[in-house]
């Protein structure tokens, strides 16, 4: 039951995610560039990503022992969404190529950064994945 939750809350995030990458999809593009509304869509689509793979991924692990390379999954996780929130929002925090009182725009290094963010939370649901060694016996 709880992996077909975390399935369905990861829908929702990519039906969000994607309204906020590509809103000309859904019939909602009104700009030409990616603004601050934008970016913010689309790292709470990713948020909702997250949190639902994180959900559907333990459900997997019986009574909640994880390995180790699961502890570092589910940080790793937390990490790499840091780390695209940090890099799509650097114009507005203000270490981004745009000085404030310019628009944010979403550019091609905050772009490589959130795909590095979203390379790190790849590798970390890698991680939570379940690999058991099954033995002979049990078939």
């Amino acid at each position: 039951m709880r992996v077909r939750f975390g399935l369905l809350v990861t829908l929702i995030g990519l039906i969000i995610f994607l309204i906020g990458a590509q809103p000309s999809l859904f019939g909602l593009d009104r700009s030409p560039v990616v603004g601050f509304v934008q970016i913010s869509v689309f790292l709470v689509g990713l948020a909702i990503i997250c949190i639902g793979g994180y959900i559907g991924l333990m459900a997997f692990w019986r009574n909640g022992e994880r390995t180790i390379a699961a502890e570092i999954g589910s940080r790793l996780v937390a990490t790499g969404y840091v780390v695209a929130v940090f890099a799509g929002m650097a114009d507005v925090f203000g270490f981004g190529t745009q000085n404030p009182p310019s628009i944010p725009v979403f550019g091609p290094w905050q772009a490589t950064g959130v795909q590095i963010g979203e390379f790190l939370i790849a590798i970390g649901f890698l991680l939570l994945i379940p690999f058991f060694k099954r033995n002979k016996t049990e078939g």
